[in-house]
């Protein structure tokens, strides 16, 4: 196998295999009533000051329409609370409730236990030359979407 054929399919089976694996470690009987597409709102619209939802559509790359459908979700589930602007009652901020931010530890506690399995084998040369590599492929991605 050339290095294309080895690179393309390491690219696709890691794209499948983590969405896959994902979704089976993080929608756990606690967590039966979300997707794994909810977690990742829930993980977009974290744990710091409420956003608006202008701000957590653009961090997922979808429309404020497509977000309000999954927004609706989650509210009506109590993961997340939508609050109106005091100043502009125009703007809808979200934050997470206190199911939201257990939801959030739990994704997050994934994703920090797949890190942590990746770096552990690795000399402090690899993981400079991981991280260099895959910050070339995000790069690519971001210019890839902005020229859609």
């Amino acid at each position: 196998m050339d290095t294309y054929e080895t690179l393309n399919s390491i690219l696709v089976n890691l794209f499948r295999d983590v969405m896959d694996l994902e979704e089976r470690a993080i929608i756990t009987s606690e967590y039966r009533d979300i997707t794994n597409n909810d977690m990742h709102v829930i993980q977009a619209v974290g744990l710091g000051e409420p956003k608006n939802m202008s701000a957590i559509a653009k961090a997922l790359s979808v429309t404020v329409g497509t977000l309000t459908i999954a927004m609706n979700s989650l509210v009506k589930k109590g993961y997340v609370h939508r609050e109106r602007g005091k100043e502009d009652r125009r703007v809808v901020y979200i934050s997470l409730s206190e199911k939201g931010k257990r939801a959030y530890q739990h994704h997050e506690n994934f994703h920090r236990h797949m890190i942590d399995e990746i770096l552990e084998d690795l000399t402090k040369e690899e993981t400079k030359a991981l991280v260099k590599s895959l910050t070339k492929l995000d790069q690519w991605f971001r210019r890839f979407q902005e020229d859609e």
